[in-house]
């Protein structure tokens, strides 16, 4: 694939300082790039490779003079790499058709152009949609409905009723639907608490891979628009996670948890039960959140604290030692004192 450094910054509204016309072949890293390819610069870690590249173009959010090839000047580099490396990805692969290999339910109802490798089962009164890839060892349930486009790669399991909307891409060992976590104790014994909802996931979602995401002991669980999370993400039941909102690998969402839109949830961060995070909340890695988050707040530690707030008490850990002596030897002489008075 060749395509004209024009047409790339056309894509990614850039400004072309150069050869306008260099035909670029691929992107790749700034150290790794050869010529034809074109390449990045957002990270000032990597400035002494802008002299030695041999990519034929950069992309970066200011000229530099020290690079002698065309440059692309744009106003957020990371997002035009995104836009051109999708441009040079290659395609999916699919298998052509279904295959004899599947097991598909007779009641089940399947869409145009639908790929379905071998070794997938498909239950009774589901409804597959146009263009919908289903890899190996893909359990659909019954009555699941997948929209068009959706991918849904290897050994993942989606359980009877759930509901997943158009353009979804649900990656390998990922398990939507299982039951939540709900037991009540009688004596010694735990009780089962049937779990009657479903999880719905709505359109341009992505799952990462190892994901769980429970069903709702009633209602649904709700993943909306454009969530992103990353691998081993465990959703439980009956959360709400609002739209273009981020989850980093192996954070843990409680129950009936509410969290708005546009948020960012660190890794390993921990979400009690029944809290509401508000929209474009920001909780770092490592964070363990034990009550509601007003918008637009960013928090950190555990338990969660305001960013400022979580800054000055890292600051003086280090310092508690120190601080200590001081105390006691300010204690000493208050006793001292209060003995000579007597």
């Amino acid at each position: 694939m060749e395509k004209d450094l024009t047409w790339i910054a056309g894509i990614i509204r850039g400004k072309i300082i150069g050869d306008e016309h260099v035909l670029i072949t691929g992107i790749n890293s700034i150290d790794k790039a050869s010529r034809g390819e074109i390449s990045f610069f957002f990270d000032n870690r990597y400035k002494d490779y802008v002299k030695e590249t041999k990519a034929s173009a950069l992309i970066l959010s200011e000229p530099v003079d020290v690079y002698k090839g065309s440059q692309v000047v744009v106003s957020c580099p990371r997002l035009a790499y995104a836009r051109i490396a999708a441009i040079f990805a290659p395609p999916v692969s699919r298998f052509s058709g279904i295959s004899e290999n599947a097991v598909i339910d007779e009641t089940s109802i399947i869409g145009l152009n639908a790929s379905i490798y071998p070794m997938v089962y498909v239950g009774k009164e589901a409804v597959i949609g146009d263009n919908v890839t289903l890899y190996p060892g893909t359990f659909i349930g019954d009555r699941v409905r997948l929209g068009d486009g959706t991918a849904i790669y290897p050994n993942v399991s989606i359980m009877h009723d759930c509901v997943v909307g158009k353009d979804v891409i649900i990656h390998a060992g990922c398990v939507i639907g299982s039951d939540g976590f709900g037991y009540v104790r009688d004596g010694s014994e735990n009780v089962k608490i049937p779990q009657l909802g479903i999880v719905q996931i709505d359109d341009n979602v992505e799952i990462g891979a190892n994901t769980t995401i429970d069903r709702a002991a009633h209602g649904r669980t709700w993943i909306q628009r454009g969530v992103k999370t990353d691998n081993l993400v465990q959703i439980a039941h009956n959360v709400i996670i609002g739209e273009d909102t981020i989850l980093v690998a192996q954070a843990g969402i409680s129950g009936s948890v509410h969290i708005g839109r546009e948020v960012v949830i660190g890794g390993q961060t921990g979400i009690k039960d029944h809290v509401d995070i508000g929209d474009k909340v920001m909780i770092g890695s490592g964070a363990g959140v034990h009550k509601s988050i007003s918008p637009g707040e960013i928090v950190l530690g555990d338990p969660s604290m305001p960013h400022r707030l979580w800054l000055r008490t890292r600051s003086l850990i280090a310092r508690l030692p120190q601080i200590y002596e001081r105390l006691k030897t300010l204690e000493d002489r208050l006793n001292e004192s209060e003995k000579d008075r007597k």
